[in-house]
Parts: structure tokens; C-alpha cells; sequence
């Protein structure tokens, strides 16, 4: 299994979208300049797992550096897996059927480690 590291504090979308007029007065959610600067970001860096395609089950492996504390591992998992779909390493996010993530601090070095492992058959995972 393959291990791949984006480097920079990953951004919770939940904390990052805004409200902007739309047509006909009705309101519109967008994500903020933060989360759209940490996807471009991502999309540099990522070239291991980039245009893989995994079009099947799959379990994905994370271990999430944070800058501080007040961060939320959950929100990060899935600004992570929309970046995995957006650099086509997987075709959709509704294929993950398993998750095992690790929250750390790192304040110099925040960052995301993740791995992807394809299943071919679902795995009972509990009793």
C-alpha cells in the first residue's frame, strides 16, 4: 500500500463555506478563498494516488497532522476525500466503506498522510 503526504494545514469545509446572493434574491452556499487555495494546493502535490481512478470499495488509511488542537479530525476527512476526487485518484467518495484516521499536532508542519486500499469484497467490521 502506498503512502502519500500534502503538506499544509487541511481545512475543514464544514467551517468554510459562505452565503452569497444568487438568482432571483435566493442565497447561494460557495466555498471560501481558504478551502479553494487548500484544494489547489492539494492538487499540486498529489501525484501518487493522482488519475488512479479507484472506481471500486476501498478503505482509506489517514493520519491527520493539525497545527492545534482546535481543529476536527471529521471535518478533514472529507475535505480529503472531495480532493481525492477532484485530482481523480477515486471516481466517488460513496465507495469508501471503511476509515481508520489518526489525529496528531504538529504547530511547524501540519499535514495529511493517507493511503488507499481497494476492497473487493465488504468486510463484516463489527460482530
Amino acid at each position: 500500500m502506498e503512502t502519500e503526504t500534502i503538506f499544509g494545514q487541511i481545512v475543514g469545509k464544514a467551517n468554510h463555506y459562505q452565503a452569497v446572493p444568487g438568482r432571483n434574491g435566493e442565497k447561494r452556499i460557495i466555498k471560501d478563498g481558504k478551502i479553494r487555495a487548500y484544494e489547489r494546493s492539494f492538487m499540486r502535490q498529489c501525484t501518487k494516488y493522482r488519475n488512479r481512478r479507484i472506481s471500486s470499495r476501498f478503505r482509506l488509511f489517514v493520519r491527520v497532522w493539525h497545527s492545534s488542537v482546535r481543529f476536527d479530525l471529521d471535518n478533514s476527512l472529507k475535505t480529503l476525500l472531495d480532493c481525492l476526487q477532484m485530482v481523480e485518484a477515486i471516481t466517488d467518495d460513496k465507495l469508501c466503506f471503511q476509515i481508520e484516521a489518526e489525529k496528531h499536532i504538529d504547530k511547524r508542519n501540519p499535514r495529511v498522510e493517507f493511503a488507499l486500499l481497494e476492497v473487493n469484497e465488504q468486510k463484516r467490521l463489527f460482530g
